[in-house]
């Protein structure tokens, strides 16, 4: 039974405990101008870079950004550059590691993931290990043997590349996510008379789609965005990629800021349209990919 003097004492402890969920004014103001100089911080430098490529020559170091805007240096880029053929064989190169990179990734997932075999904690092992090793250890070794396999300056030796930097790491997060999954839909499937790859294929795939988004996501960004790999394995203006391609507006005596503004600009357009189209997915295949591993 409760008192009267309890009653004024719970409700105190009661506005107490609400008080110490909400935020003081003070507080409030110091967590908005936080966010906000974090989101200034975040977007200066690519409106930068955005209102660069709009500047004539003689304005390009200065921060004039309105006067004299023009869209020559984009219409320069792709009229007096290789531009177009880097931007095809970008593509190109992104669009097959991608594809390959998903669906080794995934079956490799699969299998660790539901098979037991010889070499299967080896294997997992080689797949986090490899991860391990930066890019400037490899590139002597791997550019040798593409060297041997006469794969340098040709897109299939670029592929394979990037197939060695993406793949060790999907398959380790699909392995994590296929374990999310539970085998009795694996089981029904048998019951129902699929075969392993017709249970993969036509009732695992479909409940891995964000893992998969995640796997294409990193596979595409991978290969859109190396430097190193391109600029060492392929030579040529016509054979160039993005990354290697924008080497040519910098040089000893200067750099040629406004078509290489104008081509940052054009190369991040079809990495945002990746990124919107997989968005939805990526938290949670990210999320569900980390719970096992």
């Amino acid at each position: 039974m409760t008192t009267a003097t309890e009653t004024p004492a719970r409700h105190a402890a009661v506005r107490k405990v609400r008080l110490r969920g909400e935020r003081s004014p003070l507080a409030s103001v110091a967590l908005h101008l936080t966010l906000i100089v974090a989101s200034v911080i975040a977007v200066f430098p690519v409106l930068w870079v955005l209102l660069t490529s709009l500047k004539p020559a003689k304005y390009a170091t200065t921060t004039d950004f309105f006067r004299e805007t023009t869209f020559l240096n984009y219409t320069n880029l792709i009229r007096d550059t290789e531009f177009l053929n880097w931007f095809a064989n970008s593509v190109i190169i992104s669009a097959l590691s991608t594809v390959i990179g998903v669906f080794v990734a995934a079956t490799t997932g699969y299998a660790v993931s539901r098979f037991r075999f010889p070499g299967k904690r080896g294997l997992m092992w080689t797949l986090l290990i490899t991860q391990m090793f930066p890019v400037a250890v490899l590139i002597v070794p791997i550019y040798n043997i593409m060297s041997t396999l006469g794969l340098l300056n040709q897109p299939t030796g670029l592929v394979i590349t990037y197939l060695t930097i993406s793949v060790p790491f999907c398959a380790w997060m699909m392995k994590g996510f296929f374990d999310t999954i539970p085998r009795e839909i694996d089981e029904s499937g048998e019951v129902d008379g699929l075969t392993p790859f017709g249970t993969f294929f036509r009732l695992i795939l479909p409940l891995a789609k964000p893992g998969l988004a995640v796997t294409a996501f990193y596979s595409f960004i991978t290969a859109w965005g190396e430097v190193a790999y391109a600029s060492a394995f392929l030579v040529g203006d016509e054979n160039l990629t993005l990354a290697g391609g924008l080497q040519k507006f910098v040089n000893q005596y200067g750099a040629q800021w406004g078509p290489m503004t104008a081509a940052s600009v054009l190369i991040a357009i079809p990495a945002a349209l990746v990124f919107l189209f997989a968005q939805k997915h990526l938290v949670t295949g990210m999320s569900a990919g980390a719970v096992k591993g």
